[in-house]
């Protein structure tokens, strides 16, 4: 998720900059560090990382389920004792949920956006990064903090600037799909030290 992240935010220095501004006027200078406690006045960062996992969910698909009853979904009869996967993925790119459902747009996830009141416990049943009801991940508020965190202090400490050898030949998005989705080649940046 953090390098997803990264890489969102370096095709679109614009939001990097707005992010940079945000943690670096939250955070005291002269901090060495971004702490729990400064994450709360950050709702740009907790946008940009719902957007990345909305966009680019570690698990694709959700666990397994049975089911225990008949019922009907969408107009699909789904009998009693049938194996059902839920493509979380392909729920948060459904145009009938998201408007631009390509775009990175963190500002989706604001105040007066239209997914402000989207959160991680997957009850609209259309962001579902973690899944959902009593089988999703126990492991959210973990790592949400440590996204977020590291997001963050990446944010506070440097300015990133693409490798030459990544600018040359640009980013490539090419994944890798399983159990879990990652970028198949590495994103190489620059850390330049921000100056206070």
């Amino acid at each position: 998720a953090l390098d997803y992240a990264m890489v969102k935010l370096m095709q679109n220095p614009h939001m990097m900059t707005k992010l940079q501004n945000e943690v670096r006027m939250v955070v005291p200078q002269g901090n060495e560090m971004v702490t729990e406690d400064d994450l709360d006045g950050m709702t740009y960062l907790k946008a940009v990382v719902k957007e990345t996992l909305r966009l680019h969910g570690p698990a694709p698909f959700l666990l397994p389920h049975f089911s225990m009853a008949d019922c009907v979904v969408e107009g699909y009869t789904i009998p009693s004792g049938i194996r059902t996967i839920i493509n979380a993925r392909a729920i948060a790119r459904d145009p009938n949920y998201w408007e631009s459902p390509e775009e990175f747009m963190p500002e989706r996830f604001m105040e007066g956006g239209s997914a402000a009141a989207m959160d991680y416990r997957g009850n609209d049943y259309v962001f579902l990064p973690f899944g959902s009801g009593r089988r999703k991940c126990p492991g959210i508020n973990f790592a949400i903090l440590t996204i977020e965190l590291m997001l963050a202090n990446l944010m506070y400490h440097f300015n990133w600037e693409l490798t030459p050898e990544s600018a040359e030949k640009g980013i490539d998005m090419t994944e890798s799909f399983g159990s879990t989705v990652h970028r198949i080649n590495s994103l190489f940046l620059a850390p330049v030290l921000a100056k206070n």
